[in-house]
């Protein structure tokens, strides 16, 4: 009887152990599938700052082009790669995310003042650069949706039990999703002043 309740008890021991690998695995593969999707939304960025300085270069060496406008997309250049982000901090990916957004507005004003010099419009870089951009756009909208859908899986291992109950144990806390920009929830309002 003493052995047999002996057995029992190591049975269980091995099961629970079996068990708590097999979670504890779980958890680290889908913490560093997380990882690795970011260091894709990190890389699309990268690829979009890239192009910007290329672009910019080009509008630096076109004559009487307001200079104030260039600076401003300098400046937020310079900010959105000087931020550190750890996915598991949510002030530090909106801070990310803040920066990224003002870089990419101040770009937007210098693209639409861009429009108002002709020659720049028809050199071979700035029509490839315009091209690229909308590209790279698509695959940093892409590469946010598939973060969001890594952090979802993510954050239901952590969640679900019996894994939350390692994932405590263990210190896997759940990680922020990628988040729209204040104020992309309400349409644009576009006015038409044809006259």
């Amino acid at each position: 009887m003493k052995r047999s309740g002996l057995l029992i008890f190591l049975a269980i021991v091995v099961i629970l152990g079996f068990w708590g690998c097999n979670s504890y695995n779980g958890l680290v593969t889908a913490d560093q599938d997380v990882k690795k999707v970011w260091s894709n939304v990190e890389t699309n960025y990268q690829r979009r700052t890239d192009l910007y300085s290329s672009v910019i270069k080009t509008i630096e060496g076109s004559a009487n082009f307001e200079k104030s406008t260039l600076k401003d997309v300098i400046e937020a250049r310079s900010k959105a790669t000087s931020i550190t982000v750890d996915i598991n901090d949510p002030a530090s990916l909106e801070a990310y995310q803040k920066a990224q957004a003002n870089l990419q507005g101040s770009f937007s004003r210098l693209m639409a003042v861009a429009e108002a010099y002709p020659d720049l419009k028809t050199t071979q870089a700035f029509r490839d650069f315009q091209t690229q951009i909308e590209g790279t756009e698509n695959r940093i909208n892409v590469a946010r949706q598939d973060y969001n859908k890594s952090v979802e899986g993510y954050n239901l291992k952590v969640k679900r039990f019996p894994n939350n109950i390692f994932a405590g144990i263990f210190g896997y806390k759940e990680k922020p999703f990628y988040k729209a920009d204040a104020g992309t929830e309400k349409a644009p309002e576009i006015n038409f002043n044809i006259k």
